[in-house]
């Protein structure tokens, strides 16, 4: 190991983070992706004891804090509806419809809205079990009382993934799968 000098770096300490539950935020940023088809936004905490939470894990290095996208392909139109009337509902006379009225992402900034988190249970790339808190929906923050918790989710599954061959034939197999393929 090469030689470091640890004499004025100060030693981490223990912190808590938010749990899963709804939480009023502040858009921070927003940036549209059009090939792919989404808005990635990021996000922090407005008020409480967590206030900040995301801003400070950002100036940590941790460069994915506080950030999710909202999808807006044509199966997905639903879901971005719901992200739209919300940050409309949460912040009076402002309008974000993605059409007519207003669609400029950057107008996005400084609003408040609603966000449900809950916590999720993945594979690290490590190969461990770990838990983490995503986004799982938005809503109006005049609404923050009537929100519940969702369970947990569980992505730890392997999930199918399609396997051509060269005849043209779509397979699903899980990740990791020791089972022979009918064809080589």
């Amino acid at each position: 190991m090469k030689k470091l000098n640890l004499s004025d770096v100060e030693e981490t300490k223990e912190f808590r983070r938010p749990e899963a539950g709804a939480y009023i935020c502040t858009i921070t940023n927003a940036v549209d992706h059009p090939k792919e088809e989404y808005l990635e936004i990021e996000y922090d905490i407005a008020i409480g004891e967590f206030r900040g939470y995301y801003n400070d894990m950002r100036e940590r290095g941790f460069d994915w804090a506080g950030k999710y996208r909202r999808y807006y392909t044509e199966k997905s139109k639903p879901f971005f509806k719901r992200f739209c009337s919300a940050v409309s509902r949460s912040n009076g006379n402002y309008v974000f419809d993605a059409g007519e009225v207003n669609h400029d992402e950057r107008t996005l900034l400084d609003k408040s809205i609603g966000l449900l988190f809950q916590e999720e249970k993945y594979t690290g790339n490590d190969g461990n079990e770990k838990t983490r808190l995503i986004v799982n929906r938005e809503f109006e923050i005049g609404k923050i009382d009537k929100q519940k918790v969702p369970p947990l989710k569980d992505s730890t599954t392997p999930k199918p993934r399609p396997v051509s061959s060269s005849i043209g034939s779509d397979l699903f197999v899980s990740e990791g799968t020791d089972e022979e393929l009918p064809f080589k």
